[in-house]
Order: C-alpha cells, then sequence, then structure tokens
C-alpha cells in the first residue's frame, strides 16, 4: 500500500522571487503591481487588528462579504477613494494617502 501521508513540498515564496527579478520583464511586471498588493496588505492587515470578519465590515460599511473579497483579494477593479474610506472607518482607522517620489533605478 502506498503511504498516503501529507508530505508538504517546501517551497520558499521569497528566493523565487529574488531569482524571478533578474528577469527585466518580469521586475517591471512586479514593480507596477506593488501598490496594489501593498494596498491589500493594509487592508488585510487593518481588518485583523480589528478583530472583524469580511462579513462584519461589508454589514458595518453596507455592502456583502463577497464585495469584500473582492477588495481585499486585488480584482481587475481599482476601488474608489470612498469605498477605501468606507473600509477604514468600519475597521477603526483612518485612510491615509500620500505619493513619494520614485526610487532612483540602480544601474
Amino acid at each position: 500500500m502506498e503511504n498516503l501521508k501529507y508530505q508538504p513540498v517546501p517551497y520558499d515564496v521569497e528566493a523565487t522571487i529574488r531569482r524571478e527579478l533578474k528577469d527585466e520583464e518580469f521586475r517591471k511586471e512586479f514593480e507596477e503591481l506593488e501598490p496594489m498588493y501593498a494596498l491589500i496588505s493594509e487592508l488585510l492587515t487593518a481588518r485583523k487588528l480589528s478583530g472583524m470578519t469580511q462579513e462584519a465590515v461589508a454589514n458595518k460599511i453596507g455592502t456583502t462579504k463577497s464585495a469584500i473579497s473582492r477588495l481585499e483579494g486585488g480584482s481587475k477593479h481599482a476601488p474608489s477613494v470612498t469605498t477605501l474610506r468606507k473600509y477604514a472607518e468600519a475597521v477603526g482607522c483612518d485612510l491615509v494617502i500620500k505619493l513619494e517620489p520614485k526610487r532612483k533605478t540602480k544601474v
């Protein structure tokens, strides 16, 4: 009989990203997606710190759990400032938007 015991395959995401960043095309796409992933991270962290579920946030905002899931999942549609403000209020945060000077590319 085969050994059916769960044996996870080790995978180092950070090492994979470091390796892939050596490819110019990958690096460019990765950098373009960085702001979206930063936003998602902020949303998830704020909700976790608030102790709220997606459903609780949705109820407080007046939307659906699936809408919150799409917002936190980085769907193709960019959220409006109004939506972000409502989300921030629901999880007990202030929405802060800032522009930062671009980082100079090392050559």
